[in-house]
């Protein structure tokens, strides 16, 4: 009698148990570990969909300029398939760069201006399903490293504005650099905002690599997003992933 170690795909743990078949009569596995997020799997997967390392090439090709249906094809798997994987990490996306935020020191912040005291800030347009109906991305960055603080969606108005100004407070910033846009002038002390594009090249290249990376977000092409919840996946996935520097 020959045994064979069974190791679980995504923790490489020994502590397996049998956990009953599949209505198709393969054995499915439990992973014991309690540091292992996915417990149950299959060693034989009929449907490459369930493939673990096909479920990274889905998020991995999604946030590098390839489509919904470029990574059905490419993987062999269905367009469902690939929406569905991406609805799942929904959850696990922030909108506030809470790593860097606690790095700060918050008697420091008020001090060193230079370490963590400004901030670029821009809005960027895009849309969903058709041109009249826009999602704006706004977000801000660090001015002296470029690193995001964060992002919200919404439309060009006030409101959504001031949902980004309050998850920049646990920041400390004492200087504000933007564009002319009236909802900035309206809502930022003028003793601490800077109007101008002088100051915003480092957010608009942001801009730039979004619409480089992200399929959905190039200008005149056919490529756009259907639904509101794909879209800030997608992107979200992005910020949190490169900007973030989270493993989602």
């Amino acid at each position: 009698m020959t045994f064979v170690t069974v190791h679980c795909p995504h923790c490489d743990s020994e502590q397996i148990v049998k956990r009953g078949k599949t209505h198709r009569g393969t054995q499915r596995y439990l992973c014991q570990n309690t540091a292992c997020i996915i417990g149950s799997f299959l060693l034989d997967y009929r449907n490459r969909g369930c493939l673990p390392e096909v479920k990274q090439q889905i998020i991995d090709m999604s946030l590098n300029a390839s489509g919904v249906r470029d990574t059905a094809r490419s993987l062999h798997i269905s367009p469902t398939t690939v929406l569905r994987e991406l609805k799942k990490k929904e959850g696990m996306l922030e909108s506030v760069n809470t790593a860097l935020l606690r790095t700060l020191d918050p008697e420091k912040v008020t001090v060193d201006i230079a370490q963590a005291g400004e901030a670029e800030m821009d809005e960027m347009w895009s849309f969903v399903g058709h041109k009249g109906n826009p999602r704006w991305l706004w977000h801000a960055i660090d001015h002296h490293t470029g690193k995001v603080l964060a992002y919200v969606f919404g439309r060009r108005k006030d409101e959504v504005f001031l949902q980004l100004k309050t998850l920049l407070e646990p920041f400390g910033l004492t200087r504000y650099y933007t564009d002319h846009w009236g909802a900035y002038t309206r809502h930022l002390d003028p003793n601490v905002h800077s109007p101008g594009k002088r100051n915003t090249q480092k957010i608009e290249r942001k801009h730039l690599t979004l619409r480089t990376r992200i399929k959905r977000l190039v200008r005149k092409t056919i490529c756009f997003s259907k639904t509101t919840q794909m879209h800030d996946i997608v992107i979200g996935l992005f910020v949190n992933r490169y900007a973030f520097g989270r493993a989602v």
